[in-house]
């Protein structure tokens, strides 16, 4: 999966998890793997100007997201076929975002990972105009959240136990590849090697 982000928001965001929870929805979802997504996080005026000229809604929004084929991503997942090799853009502002956190309680990087993750949902053809609709998108947008969260927590704490385990086996020897083996090993050579006794 190719994730290309650029950020013109003045606001330095944690582009490696945008990456990261941008793959698994997209893994998760079936989605082939030759598929492009574009990810551009806008300052204010920007996404004022876009949500104007497409929503015809004045002030900015949270997310937007621009399909860059409607008929072919707007069909299912699930559906037969292997699907669209360009996704599109879903665009975000962070500056509308640091509010929305605040008033859930939250960081800005979890805001941003919902976001996200509801952005590529609705290029996927996903929507929350109809009550059932909404319920069925966050219920998945949730799901997707929480299984990546869960993976990623799982990962760092693989890769902290991990070092620790490097950084014991260096110690006793035993990474470096040395050929005396562990320290505190002795090692005897010549003919009464390991004989009882002599």
């Amino acid at each position: 999966m190719s994730v290309e982000i650029a950020n013109e928001s003045g606001v330095e965001v944690d582009e490696l998890a945008l990456v990261s929870v941008s793959r698994f929805v997209l893994e998760r979802m079936g989605i082939n793997a030759m598929a492009e997504l574009s990810i551009l996080l806008m300052d204010v005026e920007a996404m004022s100007e876009l949500h104007l000229k497409w929503m015809d809604e004045p002030g900015p929004t949270d997310v937007m997201s621009f399909p860059m084929d409607e008929l072919d991503t707007a069909r299912r997942p699930d559906e037969a076929g292997a699907g669209p090799a360009l996704l599109g853009d879903v665009v975000l502002c962070p500056q509308v975002a640091v509010e929305q956190a605040t008033q859930a309680g939250h960081l800005l990087d979890d805001e941003l990972h919902l976001l996200t993750v509801h952005g590529i949902l609705h290029l996927l053809g996903y929507d929350h105009a109809e009550p059932e609709e909404e319920r069925t998108m966050f219920r998945l947008q949730n799901e997707m959240l929480d299984t990546w969260r869960e993976a990623r927590a799982h990962g760092a704490r693989r890769a902290r136990i991990d070092a620790v385990d490097s950084a014991v086996l260096d110690a006793v020897g035993l990474a470096t590849g040395r050929p005396d083996g562990p320290v505190g090993t002795t090692h005897r050579s010549g003919p009464d090697r390991g004989v009882p006794g002599r």
